[in-house]
């Protein structure tokens, strides 16, 4: 049934209400929405009459409202005022700037590391139904946010947060942010930010040399490899996976991808099974690393089971290599583990998420970070460790030409100037943010000996956690301690009554711990690296755990 639309006065329907937002908008969203009524109403509606005065009522209520459906109301054409102007971001803008220094200064130390006395669904009853149609003050906002949000907070600043790994922040990296915001630059492409594309590519190869990988890694290098900023450690795995089977699949039939197999150890981030799920990939194996080893993987494991796959008929392809596990900090071998993946044609990547940041000290580097000329990709993320607020996830790859063949694309409206350097074709991901920039502030108002101290100040708070662990009888090491993290449960005591430790130093909210386990047991990890944590905090955890033990062992 087809309906004419005549523009005539006729009854409105009353459930369409005149003026509401929905029909506050131009022209052709206007027309948009009488459409999908007439397509919405017309098997409903038989009489085409009744359809067509129905329609038409809705027409006059969208007039009513403000809108056309040929030609805009001139009041739309005027300029558009925002609610908050410059000049009131002005005076606000210092209101947060002091509110997030006292935060830092005066109030963290005395709230609870995590929330007490609330659980999931909390927060829906304090809130409003729905958006507000007008303006609200901002007194009115910052108000509900100190008093209805920031109670549900975790403060993963807080000197006592030992959960987890680190998350830092700093105030150069802060500053940059609040620029990157204002500028809001999305630089997918070299065209649609210039600036953005290179010193991105600038600040990975200072970062790179700071850490001490090799030359091959770096966009100076003019190898055809190069460092570019992911969101998160989970996304540098998935590229790196989708670029490894880019490199192998080439020349190959599309049914071997059905035989591709990849690799890891039991104690490597779940981020690595998650990236072969979503890569589909369909063989994966997370070889056993035990304490014997101090849970690191051994290659001798890694080529008996690579060897067993290609005896089945399998193709490995990937490995992933771990420098400093969640669990207890385990470091594979990196130059081993790469030699046996690279008898077998597999990409060797290697995720030190968390440790990374601690390759800017020589004697770390030389310690743990050998070998990482023989693999194909590196990744760790600034945003734990190095005092980059989230998100900062480094990626370097030796040669970035399997992974632009693995996600590049780049339609006729992107075609331009500089698209050999467009970083779009380094990610999963579209659109990215000028993150670049706070490495640079944060490079250059700290330096590079300022953060190395800031790294070894932690790694020694961690060791003198140790010491104390060990001296107490009732407590036990789990895992050696490595960079700042301390692996420890009661000795010869149950799973349960670990947990019942945990939870007892966790009850106050006033200190955060996680467990993991190890070999079946429940091991307590204190993860010490938040900007604000300095020795007294450490005593202050430690005195709680001691404390907490006394009870639980009553």
């Amino acid at each position: 049934m087809k309906v004419s639309f005549r523009l005539r006065s006729s009854k409105s329907l009353s459930h369409f209400k005149p003026g509401h937002t929905a029909y506050r908008a131009a022209n052709r969203r206007a027309f948009n929405h009488v459409e999908r009524f007439h397509k919405r109403h017309a098997s409903e509606i038989e009489d085409p009459v009744v359809l067509n005065e129905q329609t038409e009522g809705l027409i006059d209520d969208i007039s009513r409202a403000g809108c056309s459906l040929h030609n805009p109301d001139p009041a739309l054409l005027k300029d558009y005022t925002h609610p908050v102007d410059m000049s009131e971001f002005r005076k606000l803008g210092y209101e947060v700037v002091d509110w997030i220094s006292d935060y830092f200064t005066q109030q963290l130390s005395t709230l609870p590391v995590k929330p007490n006395g609330i659980q999931p669904g909390y927060l829906p009853p304090l809130l409003e139904k729905e958006a507000p149609e007008e303006p609200q003050p901002w007194s009115q906002v910052f108000q509900d946010f100190k008093l209805k949000l920031l109670p549900g907070a975790v403060h993963w600043q807080h000197p006592l947060f030992f959960a987890y790994f680190p998350a830092n922040t700093s105030a150069p990296a802060m500053l940059a942010d609040m620029l990157s915001g204002a500028i809001n630059m999305i630089g997918f492409s070299w065209a649609a930010g210039p600036v953005s594309t290179e010193l991105e590519m600038v600040m990975m190869d200072w970062l790179g040399k700071l850490c001490g990988i090799p030359e091959k890694f770096l966009h100076s290098s003019a190898s055809g490899g190069g460092g570019v900023i992911q969101g998160t450690a989970s996304e540098a795995s998935i590229v790196s996976i989708l670029a490894a089977r880019a490199k192998i699949m080439k020349g190959r039939p599309e049914a071997d991808k059905l035989r591709l197999v990849a690799y890891s150890s039991n104690q490597a981030h779940s981020a690595f099974k998650k990236a072969c799920m979503i890569a589909d990939i369909d063989h994966v194996r997370e070889i056993p690393a035990t304490s014997v080893h101090h849970f690191a993987l051994q290659p001798e494991a890694l080529e008996r089971v690579m060897q067993e796959d290609v005896d089945n008929g399998l193709l490995p392809f990937f490995v992933s290599v771990t420098i400093g596990t969640t669990s207890s900090c385990a470091v594979d071998p990196v130059k081993e583990l790469a030699h046996v993946a690279g008898r077998h044609g597999a990409w060797t990547h290697v995720d030190a998420a968390y440790a990374g940041s601690a390759a800017i000290c020589p004697e770390f580097h030389q310690q743990y970070f050998s070998g990482l000329e023989l693999v194909d990709s590196y990744s760790f993320n600034p945003h734990k460790w190095l005092l980059t607020n989230f998100d900062c996830s480094a990626l370097w790859v030796a040669d970035s030409a399997p992974l632009k063949e693995a996600v590049s694309l780049t339609p006729v409206f992107l075609r331009g100037a500089g698209n050999a350097m467009d970083f779009k074709d380094w990610q999963m991901p579209l659109g990215r943010r000028f993150r670049a920039l706070k490495l640079y502030f944060l490079l250059r108002m700290y330096g590079a000996e300022s953060l190395r101290r800031y790294i070894r100040h932690h790694v020694a708070l961690a060791q003198y956690v140790a010491d104390r662990v060990a001296e107490d009888p009732r407590f036990e090491i789990a895992a050696p301690t490595r960079f700042g993290l301390v692996c420890f449960r009661l000795r010869g005591v149950s799973n349960e009554m670990n947990m019942k430790l945990l939870n007892t130093i966790n009850a106050s909210g006033d200190i955060f711990l996680i467990h993991t386990e190890l070999e079946g047991k429940v091991t307590i990890r204190m993860a010490i690296g938040s900007s604000s944590t300095q020795l007294v905090h450490v005593q202050q955890g430690w005195l709680r755990i001691q404390e907490a033990a006394t009870e639980v062992l009553a």
